[in-house]
Formats: C-alpha cells, structure tokens, sequence
C-alpha cells in the first residue's frame, strides 16, 4: 500500500482566481494539477496555461522564447495550494504536516503562494514540433471541436513555478524523482492528478491511474506519450515510476487528451521532469534553489517487451500504411486493407531508438478476399532481417488476462511502434474455436495488423484488424477493438512453410457463415 499511497501528498491542486479588489467581472477561478518537488523551501510546479487569462499580451505571450516572470501578469492573482489532509501524508516521502497549515471545510490543507516564473521547455517544444504534424491535425483538450487550437498547441509546452511558504520544512527535501532518458517503451507508470481541478477536491483530489509508456520522442526522451487515463484538470499532476525504494517522479502531465483530428486517441501526454528543470536552471539559482540530482529510470524489463518491437513493422503501400508483425526472419503478416492497394511494399523495422532503422522491400504472396471476414495478407520479404527471434504463437486465451498492442498508430513512424496496454475482454468462438478476440488497449488507424501479446506469457495472441467507430455520429472508441486469433492462422502459416505454396491459405476465404457473423459488424456501415 505505501508504494501507491506515496504519490498522494506529492501532488496537489493549484487554485488562480482575481484578487478581491480585483476591477474586472468576476470569472474564475481557473485551476488544475500540481507536483510539490521540494519541502525545503516549499516549491510547487505546475501547468503554465492556468495563467492565460492574466497576461499583459494576451495568448500572444505563449510564442515568447524567454520566461516570463510575474511582472508579465496584467494583475496579481491569489494562488492558492490545495493538499491532502495532514493524516494522509506518507512516512515514505517524509512529507510531514507543517504547524502553519490552514485547512478547508472539507479538511483539505490550503496554502497561499506567489508566482516565481512562468518558464517554456523547450526539448518538450521541439519534440511536440517533431511528432506532432500539422498535417495531421493533432489538438489538445476535452473536446474535438474546440476553438483554440493554436493556443493549446502554443501553452503546452509552459509550466509555472510557485513558492508556497507554508510547505517549507526543516526536514523537508526534494521528492524522490527519476530521469526520463532510462524509460523504454511498454515500461509501467503511475499517474497521479485531480480530475477537474479545484471542482469538489475533497472528491477527486489525487486520482491514480496505471499504464505504460507508449512511446518517446525528442532528446533524452523529453516527451513521453502513456496510455495511463487522465481527465482535465489533472495537467500538471505527477507520472511516476515504480522503483523497489518507492515512486519517482519521472515526468508531469502536459495534456490529458489527444485528438487527431475528430479521433479521440485515448493517450496522455507528458513532458520529462529532466526537460523542465533543465529549462528551469535560471530560475531555480536565482530562487537559491539547490537540486538534487536525479536517479537514472529503472532498467526496463527489456527482455520480452524489445523483442515485442522487434516483431513489430511499419508496412507502407503507396499512400496507405498500417502495421505488420514479423514471423520468421522473411516471413511477415499484415491486414488485407494495408496492402490492397497493389502498390510496391516497404517494410520499415525499429526494433530499438538506439540503432538505425531497417528498411526493406516485400511483396504480397497472399491476401484475402474482401468477402472473406479475416482480413489478412502474407509477405514475403527480399531479404532476412538479421539476429531475428520469431515469435511464439498462444495455443489458449484467457479472458481478462492483461495484453498489449505494439503499432504504428497515431504518431505513425516518427517515433517508432507504440505500445498500449488493456485486458483481453472477449473470446469469441465458433464451434469451441476462438474466431475472434475483443480488447481494450488503445488502438488507433495505423495499428491494423500489429501484433497483440500475453503480457503473462509473451506470447503472441493474434493480429490487430480494427478499432471500432459509430459512423453515425463519427466517433471512434480506441478501447473496444477486434483482432484475428493467431490460431486461426498458425496451422496454415506452418503448413507454407513446408510446402511454399501460398494456396494454404486460401481456407481463410471459406470461412462459414457463423463465423462470418462473428465478423459481421466489420461488414456493415
């Protein structure tokens, strides 16, 4: 229990309203999450976009390259700190109850603070330009429709740091914390935020949410994407990582929903806890701020969750490209609808951020018909990836048991396969035989084909064929998804290799009707 209970007291939600004296109509306050990094003395980070509607220049100031301090506000707001009972802190991170705490009605401790500086990081910025095109149409927020999206895209990169004299304490010190450049994708996190901010705190204050690291972009990992599921409000709150010495703050929520254009991608964005203190060295000296240095990320159980992305291809045809997983060293298998175009294949590996991709040319030996309810295609490649470790295919499913998705989806190849987590919540069978396999990791247009893994076992459970969209309204639900059970492809795949002829699979055609229902929602719009 201490090692989940630990990140409650470390966070916090930070409160900005008009001072009483204030000339201008009453609105706010505007609220969200935030980190106490440090006891000694009390500091407190947070989101930087909070602060949008007090500057002097508007939304405009977000372009700024420098920081901003708080003379850059048109007034001075009252900031106030909000945290957890005194009763709940944890002995693990040594954050005691000082004397002079203040509590709400609802028992909540409440702190005044002041702004020291609204500071941009910029490895965060530079990563966010990298990964997230234009093209695509890539906004931030609650709502696929919003206005604004320049301004989201502008303030996300921004964070604000505040002095709260009522959290110093002698004894106090730096919260433990991690360094984002030892993660590696699939790696377990711990989110902790309060969804909708300073709204009833005495309900949502410090929610947890777990999942993985779904995949990495700019220097020393500066940004990192999860599929831990956060809500508004919660930017600014605290990712952990799990450690035998307890939690470490490893990176702080940038953004608690993504859309590519209206599809709702069901990921969370953070930015490194490294890339902010290296923006923020300026202000941390002049404050009289000394940091402790941060422990490198635990080693990654690298093992079986590498070898996950060494399965994992990026399968281009022409225009369209999708995902692909590896079976043996020549031997490929994809989605019918990622190759019918007829265009020549390139076949793009990234088994690991440190080596340089491999890029290879293919061709289909082998792809359904579009009547046929298993959507599949076989590729031969020209050449052997070399070192190559072939998968081991599941014999048996488990309903509930934990799986991942590793894919092309979302961010496509800018930076690699990402990994989603979930549970196996359905086995759909036909005369005792699985025909069909149901999701819940996150899954996203370029997934198709991707492999799906026993995280109990690391065995290969099938291949991704869709997510599942209402085309009534347009929305997509990345979470309620459908994949092809590698048992039904394993006899045929077995029986090519013996004999080289790609007729083998032409069985996949003449499914029966039942399981042709099974499939059927594929098949209507």
């Amino acid at each position: 229990g201490a090692a989940v209970m630990a990140e409650e007291p470390a966070c916090c939600v930070v409160s900005v309203s008009r001072p009483a004296d204030a000339s201008e109509a009453a609105a706010g306050p505007w609220s969200c999450s935030g980190v106490v990094l440090s006891r000694s003395p009390g500091l407190v980070l947070c989101q930087g976009a909070v602060f949008a509607p007090f500057l002097r220049d508007g939304r405009d100031a977000w372009a700024q390259p420098h920081t901003l301090r708080p003379d850059a506000l048109r007034s001075c707001p009252r900031l106030l700190v909000l945290l957890p009972p005194a009763r709940t802190y944890s002995p693990v991170l040594g954050l005691d109850a000082p004397a002079t705490s203040c509590s709400t009605a609802s028992g909540l401790q409440q702190h005044e603070a002041r702004l020291l500086a609204l500071v941009p990081c910029g490895p965060f910025q530079q990563a966010l330009l990298c990964a997230f095109g234009q093209a695509d149409q890539w906004h931030f927020g609650g709502d696929a429709a919003a206005d604004g999206d320049e301004d989201d895209l502008r303030s996300l990169h921004w964070f604000a740091w505040l002095r709260v004299p009522g959290l110093d304490s002698v004894s106090g010190g730096w919260m433990p914390r991690a360094s984002a450049r030892g993660l590696r994708k699939g790696e377990g996190l711990l989110a902790c935020g309060s969804p909708f901010g300073a709204l009833c705190p005495d309900l949502f204050l410090n929610t947890l949410s777990r999942g993985v690291v779904s995949n990495l972009a700019g220097e020393g990992n500066a940004l990192v994407l999860t599929d831990a599921r956060c809500l508004p409000g919660t930017e600014g709150g605290g990712a952990f990582l799990p450690s035998p010495a307890g939690p470490r703050l490893v990176a702080v929520i940038a953004a608690s929903f993504c859309w590519k254009g209206a599809e709702w991608v069901g990921l969370t964005l953070l930015c490194s806890l490294d890339a902010i203190l290296c923006s923020s060295t300026g202000v941390l000296d002049e404050a009289g701020v000394v940091m402790l240095p941060s422990v490198p990320g635990a080693a990654a159980q690298a093992g079986n969750r590498q070898d996950h992305l060494g399965w994992t291809a990026l399968v281009e045809c022409g225009a369209a490209w999708g995902s692909g997983v590896l079976l043996d060293p020549r031997l490929l298998l994809t989605c019918r609808h990622v190759v019918e175009a007829g265009a020549p294949l390139r076949v793009t590996l990234v088994p690991d951020p440190s080596r340089a991709a491999t890029v290879l040319g293919g061709r289909v030996v082998f792809a359904t018909e579009e009547s046929s309810p298993f959507d599949v295609a076989v590729v031969e490649l020209e050449e052997s990836v070399p070192g190559f470790v072939s998968p081991r295919p599941a014999n048996t499913f488990l309903p509930g048991e934990e799986v991942s998705v590793v894919g092309f989806g979302s961010l496509g190849c800018a930076c690699g396969p990402s990994v989603t987590t979930g549970v196996l919540s359905a086995v759909v069978g036909v005369a005792g035989r699985p025909v069909m396999l149901q999701t819940t990791c996150a899954v996203h247009g370029g997934s198709s084909g991707g492999p799906l893994i026993s995280s109990r076992s690391g065995c290969l459970l099938g291949i991704v064929a869709s997510n599942t969209r209402d085309t009534s309204v347009g929305a997509t639900y990345p979470h309620l998804n459908f994949c092809i059970p590698i048992t039904v492809l394993q006899p045929l795949i077995m029986r090519y290799r013996r004999t080289g002829d790609p007729a083998v699979f032409t069985r996949l055609n003449r499914a029966g009707g039942r399981v042709r229902a099974a499939w059927r929602l594929q098949r209507q719009p």
